[in-house]
This record gives C-alpha cells, sequence and structure tokens, in this order.
C-alpha cells in the first residue's frame, strides 16, 4: 500500500529526498492499511529541533470508538539529530520547504519520503504541463508506428 503525493511534483522542484519513520497510534495504523491517507495540503516543520508531519489527513478507523484519533493531527518523524540540523540549515539559508511525496509500508513499518522541495512559479507550472502533453504525443505517435 502507497499513498503518493502527485501535486508535489506539479507544485515543486524536487532537490532532495529524505526517507524519514513516523511516530503514530494503532487506529492510525488500521487506517493507513485501508488506505484513508490524505497528503494533498500536508508539509514538514522543524520544532524545537524535532521534525513534524503537519496537516496530513488520516481518516477516522470506522471501528475505533472511544480511542480514535484526531484525523489532522501533528505527528512526529524520526530523524536522526544530526540530518534534523542540516536540514534546519538548508531551510534557513535557502527558503526550502519540507513536503511529504509518499507514504509507504516498508518492512511492516510505516515510512514517509520527504522531499526538500522549493516552489515553482506559475511559468514554470505551464512549462510542466507542456513538456508532458509532448511527451504524450510523442508516446502515442510511437505506438502506431511500425
Amino acid at each position: 500500500m502507497e499513498v503518493v503525493n502527485r501535486e508535489a511534483k506539479y507544485n515543486y522542484f524536487i532537490l532532495e529526498e529524505i526517507e524519514t519513520g513516523i511516530v503514530l497510534t494503532g487506529t492510525e495504523i488500521k487506517a493507513i492499511r485501508l488506505g484513508k491517507v490524505n497528503l494533498k495540503d500536508s508539509y514538514a516543520i522543524i520544532r524545537k529541533n524535532e521534525v513534524y508531519l503537519v496537516n496530513a489527513h488520516i481518516a477516522e478507523y470506522k471501528e475505533g470508538n472511544i480511542f480514535n484519533h484526531d484525523p489532522r493531527r501533528s505527528r512526529k518523524l524520526l530523524l536522526h539529530k544530526r540530518e534534523i540540523l542540516k536540514l534546519n540549515d538548508k531551510i534557513g539559508q535557502e527558503g526550502l520547504t519540507l513536503i511529504p511525496l509518499k507514504l509507504y509500508f516498508k518492512k511492516n513499518k510505516v515510512k514517509i519520503l520527504l522531499g526538500l522541495c522549493k516552489g515553482k512559479k506559475n511559468y514554470d507550472k505551464r512549462e510542466t504541463i507542456k513538456e508532458r502533453d509532448i511527451a504524450r504525443e510523442e508516446r502515442k505517435n510511437s505506438k502506431y508506428k511500425y
């Protein structure tokens, strides 16, 4: 099971990728296994030398009763201190953002692929759309040639 943030590649230039763990409750794990996750408007912030995932929506587990979680709560990400300090320097100096690109299971543990990203301007987005359309046309034309 893998959840991909497709909007991230459209809105940002991805400069670097970092795999992190995440601290979750039991009902959140069960909801993730059912695929009830949305990373669309989420991002990561560094607070007091700890990294948190903000605004990621993990839907409530249907059978969770009183033990259910808040769907949009901040969740702590697991990184080494050295990595956090390095990311903090890059974010502060260059004006970059941490965006979750993918959420997936690896050896029965939930992992998040964070991207160190720089925002695209509108003309960059139009350029991306144009390149995608050209590639689509080339695939379509090469398919029909014998």
